[in-house]
C-alpha cells in the first residue's frame, strides 16, 4: 500500500503494451519481458469497472494516509495491524460466517449491503459439525 491522497481510483489499469517493451529496433524484447501476448494488448475491460473494483481500497488508503500525517505513523499500523488480528480469528464451519468486529474497524457496521440481506452461508442448512471439521483439517 503506497500513501497516497487520492480521492478516486486511478482512470486506467497499467499495461504494457508493444510500444512500452520495444528494443531499439522497434521489435517486443521478449527476453526482458516475456513472450508477448494480444490478451494484455487488447483492452477489454472499461475504464469504469476498473475503478469501481478499486474504489474501497483507495478510500482506504486515503483514509489511512490522512490518518498518518495527523495522528503519526503508529495509529495506521495499528488499525492495520488490529485489522489482521480480528480478520484471522477462526470460526466454527456450520456457524454464519460474519465479522463485526473487522466491519466496525472498516467502518461498515452502519452500511447495508447485498451480502447482509442475501446471506450465502447463513441461507445453506447446517452440516454436522464434525463432518465440517473434518473436511476442514482433510481427516
Amino acid at each position: 500500500m503506497e500513501p497516497s491522497l487520492r480521492l478516486t481510483p486511478s482512470s486506467n489499469p497499467k499495461a504494457a503494451s508493444v510500444k512500452d517493451t520495444s528494443n531499439s529496433l522497434g521489435l517486443h524484447d521478449t527476453l526482458q519481458y516475456g513472450p508477448r501476448s494480444i490478451a494484455t494488448e487488447v483492452k477489454t475491460v472499461s475504464p469504469i469497472r476498473h475503478r469501481l473494483e478499486n474504489w474501497e481500497q483507495t478510500q482506504d488508503n486515503l483514509k489511512l494516509t490522512m490518518q498518518r500525517n495527523i495522528d503519526g505513523l503508529h495509529a495506521p499500523v495499528r488499525l492495520l495491524m488490529e485489522r489482521k488480528i480480528v480478520s484471522s480469528m477462526a470460526q466454527m464451519p456450520t456457524m454464519p460466517q460474519s465479522n463485526l468486529h473487522l466491519d466496525i474497524l472498516m467502518g461498515r457496521d452502519e452500511t447495508l449491503d447485498v451480502g447482509d440481506f442475501f446471506g450465502g452461508v447463513e441461507m445453506r442448512t447446517p452440516q454436522s459439525i464434525h463432518a465440517e471439521m473434518e473436511k476442514k483439517y482433510r481427516i
